[in-house]
């Protein structure tokens, strides 16, 4: 189902179950879905991210590297200030 560099979990059947197999690996579809749907959620927080891009297309690979830095460097503020709260 989809094209082939997409992953899509196994679905259940009317009448059957998912093995232990198909279960563990839908979680681990699941966990990796969520990290990067999070990430996108961060991207949007910029504007410019989320609406339909209205300045000059030459410079759009600029602008969402350097939304990417941002949020990057923001990312690990926000993990070095957790970590440091626990110690």
């Amino acid at each position: 189902m989809g094209e082939p560099s997409i992953k899509t979990p196994t679905k259940k059947s009317k009448k059957g179950e998912l093995s232990k197999f198909q279960k563990e690996k839908n979680k681990e579809m699941a966990s990796e879905r969520i990290f990067v749907e999070h990430l996108i959620r961060l991207l949007k927080i910029f504007r410019v991210a989320s609406e339909r891009f209205r300045l000059n297309p030459s410079k759009y690979e600029q602008i969402i590297m350097t939304i990417s830095g941002l949020v990057r460097q923001r990312k690990w503020s926000v993990s070095s200030t957790i970590i440091n709260n626990l110690t």
